[in-house]
């Protein structure tokens, strides 16, 4: 048997797998395995396995991870980010469409706090859509401005998507966190700008709250803004010795994680729930992670043996005559495809072993690939009819909002997302030029 096709037989029974139910890393990890048994008999099946375990025990930045996700469940937990939707409540109110602007910026920060769009999906549902609907905003508006909210939270650093690309792709996190920071605040903006026009051109769908509402003492808009902006003071605190080279990434993650939790402590809610279900929940993310790092690393590994990324770039660049870019196109539409029934980590993890290095031999930038990457994932599982983002939407949206409105509320943010993408692909310095200019490149 040819090797392109044990390599097409190998993704095919995965896919299979996955369509059956089972777990991510189960299906993966077992397919790696067991093709590595078949191809070089017991030795190179244990082998495979091991070294792959080995390798991830090793990986020293992967300590980042529990400490980012514990940083994020401290600041939810503890309410901090009712604070941030309270301050954008009264700073933003005598805008039309100001509140849905306003979670905009609460997602952005609740990003810059967790780096898992899960978190932002959860904030804007519990705290923001509840007040937007009562405050009469269109629902078909607000259910989209949540949603594509949240997509920023794997884009926005401390990304811990990022973060696994990084891993997985060997790449530089700190670079790849840099390039992400202006296309997600590009993206933002361009949320913000469509959300105002909208406004602008019908205000029945964002109503400027009454004036009785926003006509409160300016100590308290005070107070409001430095209990919004502590998220903030959080971040760069990390960041900045971080990024001037004074700490290492872990180093960093955990002056974050010390942080976030001072913080709880000084603003006294930092109970023994919130900390017992911020442990628990960091615990359960973050082994699940190391689950899926391993199976991908076993995969690849089995990719690698066999020689099937030289084999698929021959097979689009000799046999069929494709462009670089056709074949750069045709991979981020394979993501769309599968954005439909697996979630952005799942597709990472099937698709690096043959994209990152097919990618990076047909001459492009991979730090520039990770944060189209992420980017294309989020239109994936945001796009009807079986987007990932939408059912969990549903799961957690009020009765009065159906399957057939979340469909309908994201479609024009999903074009909005279409055009940055393109704008980032037609002009890849958007993305690498913080990254070039803080380290130098």
């Amino acid at each position: 048997m040819s090797y392109e096709a044990i390599a097409i037989l190998m993704f095919s029974s995965m896919m299979l797998m996955l369509l059956t139910g089972q777990r991510v890393f189960g299906a993966i990890g077992f397919v790696a395995v067991v093709s590595a048994f078949l191809l070089w008999g017991d030795r190179g099946g244990y082998d495979l396995g091991f070294a792959a375990a080995i390798k991830l025990m090793k990986w020293y930045p992967l300590l980042t991870l529990p400490m980012f996700i514990f940083m994020g469940y401290i600041l939810s937990e503890s309410k901090i980010a009712d604070d941030l939707y309270r301050m954008f409540h009264v700073w933003m109110g005598g805008l039309s469409g100001g509140l849905a602007v306003g979670t905009i910026g609460l997602m952005v920060l609740v990003s810059a706090m967790n780096g898992l769009s899960v978190a932002g999906m959860a904030i804007g549902a519990t705290i923001a859509l509840p007040e937007l609907l009562r405050r009469g905003y269109d629902k078909l508006m607000v259910t989209g401005v949540i949603q594509a909210g949240s997509s920023l939270g794997i884009l926005v650093p401390p990304s811990v998507v990022l973060v696994l690309y990084a891993m997985i792709a060997r790449q530089p996190v700190g670079q790849l966190w840099l390039a992400g920071v202006l296309p997600g605040l590009m993206m933002a903006a361009m949320f913000v700008i469509y959300i105002v026009i909208r406004c602008r051109m019908n205000p029945s769908l964002g109503p400027v709250l009454p004036a009785e509402e926003r006509d409160i003492p300016t100590r308290e808009k005070i107070r409001l803004l430095g209990a919004g902006l502590l998220p903030l003071f959080i971040f760069f605190a990390m960041m900045v010795p971080f990024v001037n080279g004074w700490t290492s990434l872990v180093e960093s993650s955990a002056i974050g994680a010390i942080a976030a939790f001072v913080a709880a402590v000084a603003k006294g809610r930092m109970t023994r729930e919130v900390f017992e279900t911020s442990v628990r929940r960091t615990l359960g993310i973050s082994c699940m992670f190391m689950w899926i790092i391993l199976a991908a690393l076993a995969f690849g590994s089995v990719f690698d043996g066999l020689g099937a990324v030289k084999a698929i770039e021959s097979l689009f660049t000799e046999r069929l005559g494709l462009s670089p870019w056709m074949i750069l196109i045709l991979m981020q539409l394979s993501f769309i495809l599968m954005g439909t029934f697996l979630d952005d980590t799942a597709m990472l993890v099937i698709v690096a072993p043959l994209y990152v290095p097919l990618v990076g031999a047909l001459g492009f930038d991979l730090i520039w690939y990770g944060v189209l990457y992420t980017i294309t994932t989020q239109i994936a599982y945001m796009t009807p009819p079986f987007g990932y983002n939408l059912f969990l939407m549903r799961a957690m949206a009020p009765p009065e909002i159906t399957l057939r409105d979340i469909y309908a509320s994201i479609l024009p943010f999903v074009l909005v997302m279409v055009a940055a993408l393109a704008l980032i692909m037609a002009f890849p310095e958007i993305a690498l030029w913080l990254p070039g200019y803080v380290y130098g490149n």
